[in-house]
């Protein structure tokens, strides 16, 4: 099927996606199907467990099953075990779990290899019709992926069901450079920087100029355009070169000792990624107290832009740009403008037909009069680590989170917080497996209680015993006892770790 065939089919599918969000947003007693492919299109290599763990990121959607018509296919790479399943199922609220996994089917091509799950799935015709068989009525049914490419518009269509997230065409909105120009036509604000830059000699230009407008400028980040968590981010020092504008040579001295984000990346293969997928060079910016926010929209198919949520990440690597985990909400000093802003550029995406769910990030500085300025620095047009968390939440209390007060109440009033993160690692959890967490969290009382709403979920245990690496979502009643139960939590988790060695 050619390219032109795709889309066309595509673009007639997604037109189904406006009945059908109307038919999901009424009360009914009719079914509907979800089927769930969490592939991951990244300029990442996988190993291990890593994939596999970053598909059953996911596996909230489970609690989607507390609805009584909901069908559910859940597709992974490989098969998840049976006690994270039950896990899940365990937490669903008022609901009898039997008879939610009746209506959880969960398919696998048994591939564990680097290649990205939707084109496993393409590889696969018997798998493929497997899956168009548990969809019982293609009008009622829609896919969730994790991001968009071609790739997932052709899985769409082969599985003859819409795709609730962004189309792929508006793949450059949500690169480093697409993002700069949309906030600029926009008017959010945003660090000085330029954009589309393909090549070191334009990487050079960019530096001399930018150097031209702001002569004292120290220290710029550079991002690659399609790099996801900081990994394609390195930061350049100035400090070394003359005030003004610098030479050419002496930037491509200076160029030479830039520091990057990942550890696997060096200078040669940095520029000839740059060279390659294009990038930017942007203004570091520093203050005397800096915070990392970000703001998750979701665009419907009715042209609704829906405020969801606010988050303060926490950020570790080098130079503090890798996403590690976050807290929730993000500060109400600033968590309510960050929002404002980000409703500038849902706008913009509602007019361009833009549906699903996608995350700005902001830097915030707090000036010299104390007020706090928020920097927009790019828009994550997809799912992200602050998905899974929030929806966890949002599924587990029917709460809400309202923009203009920057707080999260549940269906009873009651307000909540979390810390999160996919990152809790250790060599020593390798010793430890998804049953041990299980017990630690029971045995203490720390598993999440429907009582109180608190209480610790789990997600990524397929990565314990080959990468040591888990994550978890900590649900209280105030930050405070949010960081205080995520640290009790770890601290006896790594007691049980130490435990497992030494028997």
């Amino acid at each position: 099927m050619d390219s032109n065939t795709i889309t066309a089919q595509f673009d007639a599918l997604q037109n189904n996606l406006v009945p059908l969000w109307e038919f999901i947003g009424k009360p009914t007693q009719e079914e509907h199907t979800i089927v769930v492919v969490p592939s991951l299109t990244l300029d990442h290599e996988f190993h291990g467990s890593e994939q596999q763990a970053y598909e059953e990121r996911f596996l909230f959607m489970l609690f989607l099953l507390q609805q009584p018509r909901v069908r559910m296919v859940y597709v992974t790479s490989t098969a998840i075990a049976p006690n994270i399943i039950e896990y899940y199922l365990d937490l669903l609220p008022a609901v009898v779990a039997t008879h939610a996994r009746k209506r959880l089917f969960l398919v696998a091509p048994q591939d564990a290899s680097s290649i990205p799950l939707s084109q496993k799935l393409l590889n696969r015709p018997r798998l493929l019709q497997q899956i168009r068989a548990l969809v019982r009525d293609p009008q009622r049914a829609h896919l969730v992926p994790y991001n968009t490419t071609d790739i997932e518009r052709e899985l769409s269509v082969q599985l003859g069901i819409p795709m609730y997230a962004a189309d792929p065409r508006f793949f450059a909105f949500g690169t480093k450079s697409g993002c700069r120009e949309i906030f600029a036509q926009e008017g959010v604000l945003h660090p000085l920087g330029i954009e589309n830059l393909h090549s070191l000699d334009e990487l050079i230009g960019a530096i001399q100029k930018m150097r031209s407008q702001k002569p004292a400028l120290q220290k710029l980040i550079l991002k690659l355009n399609d790099e996801v968590s900081g990994m394609g981010n390195a930061v350049l020092d100035l400090s070394s070169l003359e005030r003004g504008v610098p030479d050419r040579d002496a930037i491509r001295e200076t160029l030479q000792a830039m520091k990057f984000e990942s550890p696997s990346l060096y200078y040669d293969d940095y520029i000839s990624k740059f060279e390659r997928r294009g990038g930017i060079a942007e203004e570091y910016i520093t203050g005397t107290r800096i915070e990392s926010p970000s703001a998750q929209l979701r665009n419907t198919p009715l042209g609704q832009v829906e405020l969801l949520s606010t988050h303060d990440q926490i950020l570790g690597g080098p130079s503090g740009q890798s996403y590690i985990g976050c807290r929730f909400p993000a500060n109400v000093e600033y968590g309510p403008a960050i929002m404002r802003e980000a409703e500038k550029v849902g706008k913009r995406f509602a007019r361009e037909g833009i549906v699903g769910r996608y995350a700005m990030d902001f830097v915030t500085v707090k000036n010299e009069q104390g007020k706090w300025e928020p920097y927009a620095i790019e828009v994550n047009l997809r799912k992200g680590g602050t998905t899974h968390p929030f929806l966890t939440l949002q599924y587990l209390t029917d709460g809400k989170y309202n923009a203009n007060a920057g707080e999260f109440r549940t269906a009873r009033g009651q307000a909540k917080y979390y810390v999160a993160t996919d990152n809790q690692n250790s060599d020593a959890y390798r010793a430890l497996t998804p049953e041990d967490l299980f017990d630690v969290v029971s045995k203490h009382r720390l598993h999440f209680n429907h009582t109180t709403q608190t209480g610790v979920v789990f997600h990524m245990m397929s990565a314990l015993g080959d990468r040591g690496r888990f994550g978890m979502t900590a649900i209280a009643d105030s930050h405070k006892d949010a960081d205080a139960l995520f640290a009790r939590t770890v601290e006896l988790i790594d007691a049980e770790a130490r435990d497992a060695l030494e028997k």
